[in-house]
């Protein structure tokens, strides 16, 4: 589903990615950790073409993602075929972003009904089965600033879920909240992969990762250090690194 061959990124003159090597096969659950500054939520914000790659290439589903090859030369798409690849790709933020002055329920039909052009009264069906499905089927008429942080993601993950995504990504989902509030998020994204969403999740819940990953990539400086077995890695790592990292963290 996700395929990375040699991406780099730079802001300026700093290089954030340093030829990362990846693949996410369909279903799999991989996730990424790593201290701050090592580059994975730009990593992330690079499958949807959020952040432009300066070189190396990426696909999703087999199709490059914000360019086209032509002569061994990468061509940047339209914004209106890049916009249309992030139609399958859903992706939720350590913020929220919840419109303020919508509803619940209005916020998780806004891109299908404006997007997709699939009618009011399918998508306002639709958006009341995804409220339900994150745990707030009583809460759909509850504006954002009515809601607990996390009751806010679960909408922002519902939002992303409304335009049936083939991929869905997570940017350290739970690190804006307050500790009580983490667990209702994760069980969401528990019964996601349950499901067989195929997901890329940055994240520092290593309980998660643990239970649900598929692959647990740990990332510093740019650069993949040391990829496998999530049980393995957190319990056995074989990086000086790795070792050090998860020492602080565990």
């Amino acid at each position: 589903m996700v395929k990375a061959e040699g991406v780099r990124k730079s802001f300026g003159h700093v290089e954030v990615l340093k030829g990362i090597d990846l693949e996410v096969a369909a279903r799999e659950v991989l996730c990424v950790i790593g201290p701050s500054g090592s580059g994975k939520s730009t990593f992330l914000r690079c499958i949807n073409h959020l952040e432009k790659i300066n070189s190396g290439r990426l696909w999703v589903d087999d199709h490059l993602v914000g360019y086209r090859e032509r002569g061994g030369k990468l061509h940047e798409l339209p914004d209106r075929e890049v916009s249309a690849q992030r139609r399958d790709i859903g992706m939720v933020f350590q913020r929220f972003n919840l419109f303020p002055h919508m509803t619940a329920l209005q916020n998780v039909i806004e891109a299908p009904t404006r997007v997709k052009r699939v009618g009011k009264q399918e998508s306002r069906a639709r958006g009341q089965e995804l409220l339900e499905r994150v745990g707030l089927g009583d809460r759909v008429h509850a504006y954002p600033n009515q809601l607990s942080g996390g009751q806010q993601q679960r909408v922002a993950i519902a939002r992303a879920l409304a335009m049936e995504p083939k991929l869905m990504l997570f940017d350290e989902p739970t690190s804006a909240l307050d500790p009580e509030l983490v667990g209702e998020v994760l069980d969401v994204m528990r019964g996601l992969a349950a499901d067989g969403m195929t997901m890329v999740v940055v994240t520092h819940e290593m309980g998660f990762a643990r239970e649900v990953g598929d692959t647990l990539v740990f990332m510093d400086d740019g650069a993949v250090v040391e990829a496998g077995d999530p049980k393995v890695v957190l319990t056995d790592p074989q990086h000086q690194r790795t070792q050090a990292f998860l020492s602080k963290v565990l």
